[in-house]
């Protein structure tokens, strides 16, 4: 009877921590599922929403979780549209690279092009939004500080490069994860992607240029790529995370 229990006991503690399945998506919502090269990603793309980087509390400490992110929103989360990680972060779940949330940076640029972890794969890049709504992606090298760049968050490798994927991917190379990144598409609208499944980073870099048609993207994260789409019912909370990037209805 012990070794029945513990049986059942593991078979909890592996559905328990196992990735959600994605939900069905629903018309008012702003994420979509779609199919790509025989694989499923949720895209997620608002051309009105306002983006936020959402890091840390007032005392400092790192949210680490959508649930705390709801717990601080209060009311106003009934306005968001949808939220993922954002940036790559350290043990204690702090940006290792640049991050600028509202006008305020919590983090310098970090242009180090040697080090260990997907980061410092060449060329890393940053994700931006100025004042007046502008978004952007640029190298890291390309990037020049500015006073009107509101939102910003350092990540690598760049997945896209003016229209080329990046040269350091195999077309489909045997390191998959389920992975998340952001493109800026031809009309200036960021668009959000994370993988159903496990991906190679070639056919992550080909959606963004092939099929969600942006002429730069940047990698976010893999393997804690998690989302929050409130209008499909989805809050993923498997692993703690770090930045999180959050569209808000206008």
């Amino acid at each position: 009877m012990a070794v029945v229990k513990t049986v059942f006991l593991l078979v909890l503690l592996l559905a328990a921590c196992k990735r959600p399945e994605p939900a069905p998506e629903t018309a008012e919502g702003a994420c979509r599922s779609l199919l790509f090269e025989g694989q499923r990603f949720t895209v997620c793309r608002d051309a009105s929403a306002r983006l936020e980087l959402h890091s840390e509390g007032r005392d400092g400490r790192p949210y680490r979780s959508f649930t705390a992110l709801e717990a601080v929103l209060g009311e106003r989360s009934e306005k968001l549209r949808f939220a993922m990680n954002g940036g790559m972060f350290d043990d204690h779940g702090r940006p290792i690279g640049l991050a600028i949330a509202e006008g305020r940076e919590l983090r310098a640029v970090n242009r180090r092009e040697k080090g260990g972890g997907n980061f410092h794969l060449q060329p890393n890049g940053i994700f931006l939004v100025r004042q007046d709504g502008r978004a952007e992606v640029v190298t890291t090298s390309a990037f020049q500080p500015a006073s009107d760049i509101r939102l910003a968050t350092q990540s690598g490798p760049m997945l896209v490069i003016d229209g080329a994927v990046n040269s350091r991917f195999a077309a489909d190379g045997t390191s998959r994860y389920v992975r998340n990144g952001i493109g800026v598409d031809g009309d200036g609208v960021p668009v959000f992607a994370i993988s159903d499944s496990p991906v190679s980073f070639g056919r992550f870099a080909r959606l963004f240029r092939d099929e969600l048609r942006c002429n730069d993207a940047l990698y976010l994260d893999g393997s804690v790529s998690s989302l929050w789409d409130p209008a499909n019912g989805r809050m993923d909370g498997f692993t703690a995370i770090g930045p999180m990037i959050a569209a808000f209805a206008s």
